[in-house]
């Protein structure tokens, strides 16, 4: 396939970072430089998609005494973005910074971006005129000697818009998360067979989960709280009941586990 010059997002792009901070002291061995060290993860709010393919060329950060840095990444270039969800994640890449805040996290893409949808395979388009990168408000004090991982959850249902015209295009929308300043639930649902879908909701978010084929779902970067958490088969043919728990409480730098949760035809 020949490769297209790399075009990046606007903050015109539809966005919604969520930013929980934390931080873990570096053994002295692993950072003599006295600098903090930040580590990105990718993960995924999940999309009934086939896959979400995305093309992520460059991460940069941005601090008020090196101005942009540019994350050395692990391995730039497309990533399917519904491998990485239930709990599962991949490092981008780690960079050292100097004290002072961390303010704007920019993420440049490439051209290859794609989706899959019933086996077949379609441009994800971004939108024209992109030319300053989709960026993620941050403001984190950066301390030197320590380390700071954060997720960027990229939102494939709420990204990707079907035209009128039958195209695809791509408007992301990220969260972005640290473990031990935000909580999770995680759970099973059965039968696989309902396809169910696992929805997690309060008055000021609402997340959605799809179960693997063994029927564990996890849901991770949730504000500490309460929460509704709804289990809703897609499947048409037979009309499982809907089934609901309320009050699921979340804590920080905690998984809240549920019990397996079976779907009944009425």
């Amino acid at each position: 396939m020949k490769k297209m010059k790399s075009v990046v997002l606007t903050t015109l792009a539809i966005l919604t970072a969520f930013i929980f901070t934390s931080c873990d002291k570096s053994n002295d061995n692993d950072n003599k430089t006295g600098k903090a060290t930040v580590q990105l993860m990718l993960t995924d709010a999940p999309a009934l998609f086939d896959a979400v393919n995305v093309d992520i060329q460059e991460v940069q950060l941005h601090n008020e005494t090196d101005g942009w840095v540019t994350v050395p990444l692990d391995n730039p270039g497309v990533y399917n973005l519904l491998e990485f969800s239930n709990g599962l994640d991949v490092l981008l890449g780690t960079v050292e910074m100097p004290d002072g805040i961390l303010s704007q996290v920019r993420l440049v893409l490439g051209s290859e971006n794609s989706i899959v949808v019933d086996g077949i395979t379609f441009p994800l388009t971004i939108p024209s005129g992109s030319t300053s990168g989709l960026k993620l408000n941050v403001h984190q004090e950066l301390q030197g000697g320590y380390t700071y991982r954060f997720w960027l959850d990229f939102d494939a249902a709420q990204s990707v818009h079907k035209t009128g015209n039958g195209k695809y295009m791509l408007k992301p929308v990220i969260r972005m998360y640290s473990e031990p300043s935000s909580g999770a639930i995680e759970g099973y649902v059965f039968p696989v067979e309902a396809l169910p879908v696992v929805s997690v909701s309060n008055s000021l978010d609402t997340l959605m989960a799809i179960p693997d084929s063994l029927g564990y779902y996890k849901i991770s970067g949730l504000a500490a709280g309460n929460y509704l958490v709804e289990f809703i088969s897609q499947l048409d043919t037979l009309p499982y009941a809907t089934q609901s728990i309320i009050d699921v409480p979340v804590v920080n730098g905690e998984t809240t586990s549920l019990d397996p949760v079976t779907l009944v035809l009425p």
